[in-house]
């Protein structure tokens, strides 16, 4: 079967390097998406192991349509027999880009009365609607004229792990930071720190990969689960696989933040969701972190200039720059931002750049190599500067 995985703008090629992992053929790389073959085997590995998806998706039917008629009778064509009954319940999730249809509720009604109409002409009765747990979700895709309509596997996205127990006032997404934690390299066997970890969305992602642990492993429920030919014990025998892979990670994983109200929200998620074992968390602001051991990778995603008047941004940005520079030899270190000026003034070279997007703001996440004695090479072997020169 053909299947579609959703992520992030800038993930793609993470996600498709862990499909070809798990053993998917035929990846394509598309815009946000990433498609492969797959047999229900990897349908239920895909939902259970990848980082970096947010949804997986079994497109069944194409078709163009520019009004509400043409809609309809094309959705009432499409045999839905194969996967709903007329006792069943369904949902549909609709996602518009066009000019020919402006309101994508309005897309959603056309498509649910279609599919039920055509149970009710064969039977006499109709699906019913469930927008929790509904036997199948049919995701409608609507790019101008043209429509793609799918089987959604996942139910929830898959970025809701299980271990965001508590809000905080701006967290980062579970799938944004597990695709940078897998952009930086980490894999377990280096230090790793968090200096402004927040709630801890970037502690608890690299954890997870230290870890070996499946990013959905606490998962209770997908929605391929509800499907008509859910086969329970294959899931059991995928599931079973992924638990004893977990093991112990080889290095300390560390998070810190100047917010005591932050770091008892991570202390709480780690807890929870029983990895806390594995980190180390403590309350101090970014200037007083010292890294703990030697090469490691630290991620950071400091404020933006969102809510921060502009002379504390630089203030914050220069003192990262600083604060790398003097404590931090031998690490790699990671920053992303969507203030592409504050990321001038930590005033390192970068070594890698790449554009992401945290909600609707464009980032730039960007990799210093913080090289041990690079600072006094470069001093003893630069050249005499003159006035003339300037």
């Amino acid at each position: 079967m053909k299947l579609v995985a959703k992520t992030f703008h800038g993930l793609e090629q993470v996600l498709a390097g862990e499909l070809e992992a798990l053993g998917a053929t035929n990846i394509n790389v598309l815009k946000r998406a990433v498609s492969f073959d797959a047999n229900k085997e990897l349908l239920y590995r895909s939902n259970l192991q990848l980082r970096t998806a947010i949804r997986i998706l079994q497109p069944l039917t194409t078709f163009k349509a520019r009004n509400d008629e043409e809609l309809y009778r094309a959705v009432k064509a499409y045999d839905w027999s194969p996967y709903l009954r007329d006792d069943q319940t369904l949902a549909i999730d609709p996602v518009v880009f066009s000019r020919f249809f402006t309101h994508s509720k309005y897309v959603a009604l056309k498509v649910k009365d279609a599919i039920c109409d055509q149970f009710r002409d064969k039977s006499g009765k109709r699906p019913s609607v469930d927008l929790q747990r509904p036997n199948l979700m049919i995701n409608v895709h609507v790019a101008e004229d043209q429509f793609t309509l799918s089987m959604d596997s996942s139910g929830q996205p898959l970025n809701r792990r299980g271990y965001r127990t508590k809000e905080h006032p701006a967290p980062i997404n579970e799938v944004l930071a597990a695709g940078m934690v897998m952009l930086s390299g980490y894999d377990g066997s280096q230090p790793f720190l968090d200096p402004m970890c927040g709630s801890g969305t970037i502690v608890m992602e690299a954890t997870m990969i230290a870890a070996r642990m499946a990013p959905n492993l606490k998962r209770k429920e997908f929605g391929f689960m509800r499907w008509n030919n859910y086969d329970e014990s294959l899931w059991k025998k995928i599931f079973d696989e992924a638990q004893a892979q977990v093991r112990t990670p080889p290095q300390r994983i560390n998070g810190s933040d100047m917010a005591l109200s932050a770091i008892d929200v991570s202390r709480h998620s780690a807890l929870d969701f029983g990895l806390k074992q594995y980190i180390d968390f403590e309350v101090a602001p970014f200037n007083e972190v010292l890294p703990k051991g030697k090469n490691g990778i630290a991620i950071m995603n400091p404020p933006y200039d969102e809510r921060m008047k502009s002379k504390d941004i630089v203030m914050l940005y220069t003192q990262i720059g600083d604060q790398l520079k003097q404590r931090f030899s031998g690490w790699n270190a990671w920053v992303i931002s969507s203030n592409f000026e504050a990321l001038k003034v930590i005033s390192l070279k970068p070594a890698e750049r790449h554009t992401l997007f945290n909600g609707s703001l464009e980032c730039r996440f960007q990799k210093f190599d913080l090289y041990e004695g690079t600072k006094k090479r470069r001093v003893r072997n630069a050249p005499d500067h003159h006035p003339s020169q300037s």
